[in-house]
C-alpha cells in the first residue's frame, strides 16, 4: 500500500503535544507500524457480506473461533446472504456453535443476511450516504458503533476510522489525543489527517490492533515497540525503573 498522505496539521482533536504537525505525528505512527509488522490485509474475507458475517461473529470470542464458523458456511455453500437468511434455525445454529453464544449470533446473522437482501445487495447499499448506511447498520441487532464502522471501512470503502480500545490507549500514550474524545470527533480527526482515504484508514486501524495485542497492552511491553522512542509511557518508565523501552 501507498504510504499515506498528512492531509492538515489541526483536525479536530486536542492531544498533549505541542509545536509538531500533527498529521505528520499520526503519519509517523502509520510509517513505524507498518515497517514493523507489514501489511495486515484487513479484512480477511473473500466478499463483502462474509467480511459483515465475520464482523458478527467475531464478537466476543477470538478470531479463530469466527473463522471456523465462516468455513463451515462456506462448505454449506451458506455464505450468501440470500442462502443464510434461508437456512432452517437448528442447522444455523449448529453451523455458528463454534462463536460462542450461537443462538444470538444465528439470529444477529439472519436478520443481517434479510437486511441485505431486502435492501438490494451492496449495489444498491452503495447508493447511501455514509450516514444513512450507518443508521441502517445501527438499527440492526448486535451491530454497535464500532462493528458499524468496521463494516463501513471494510466491506463499503467509506472513509471511516474505526474507534477501539486499541486506538484509543496508544494515541492516548503518544500524546496525539487525550483519550476521553467522543468517538465521532476522534474518527473524524483520524480521517482528516489522512485525507479521508478508506484504504488507508482500514489499514492504521488493523496495525493498531496488532500493535496493541504486541505491545500496547494495558500493561505495556516497551521492549522492542516501534513506538518507544517518542511514546511518553515508554519515557516514564524508563524514569521510573520500570520495563526498559
Amino acid at each position: 500500500m501507498p504510504a499515506p498522505t498528512a492531509a492538515r496539521d489541526r483536525c479536530g482533536v486536542k492531544g498533549r503535544r505541542r509545536g509538531e504537525d500533527r498529521a505528520s505525528t499520526l503519519r509517523t505512527i502509520f510509517d513505524r507500524l507498518a515497517a514493523a509488522y507489514g501489511g495486515q490485509g484487513w479484512w480477511p474475507a473473500r466478499a463483502p457480506f462474509e467480511m459483515m458475517a465475520g464482523a458478527l461473529l467475531t464478537q466476543r470470542t477470538a478470531w479463530r473461533n469466527a473463522e471456523r464458523v465462516i468455513e463451515s458456511l462456506r462448505r454449506a455453500g451458506a455464505l450468501s446472504p440470500e442462502v443464510l437468511a434461508g437456512l432452517p434455525t437448528p442447522t444455523l445454529e449448529a453451523l455458528v456453535r463454534p462463536a460462542g453464544t450461537f443462538r444470538t449470533k444465528a439470529a444477529r446473522l439472519r436478520i443481517l443476511a434479510r437486511w441485505y437482501v431486502d435492501a438490494g445487495g451492496r449495489e444498491s447499499l452503495k447508493q447511501r450516504t455514509t450516514p444513512e448506511l450507518r443508521a441502517e447498520l445501527l438499527a440492526l441487532p448486535g451491530i454497535g458503533p464500532e462493528t458499524a464502522d468496521d463494516i463501513l471501512v471494510y466491506a463499503f470503502a467509506r472513509p471511516v476510522f474505526v474507534v477501539d480500545a486499541y486506538a484509543r490507549r496508544i494515541f492516548s500514550r503518544y500524546g496525539w489525543a487525550g483519550g476521553e474524545e467522543p468517538r465521532e470527533q476522534l474518527s473524524a480527526a483520524v480521517a482528516c489527517a489522512f485525507g479521508r482515504d478508506a484504504a488507508v484508514l482500514g489499514e492504521l486501524h488493523a496495525l493498531l490492533v496488532e500493535h496493541g495485542k504486541r505491545h500496547c497492552r494495558s500493561s505495556p511491553r516497551c521492549t522492542g515497540c516501534p513506538l518507544a522512542a517518542r511514546c511518553r509511557t515508554a519515557a516514564r518508565r524508563v524514569e521510573t525503573g520500570g520495563e526498559d523501552a
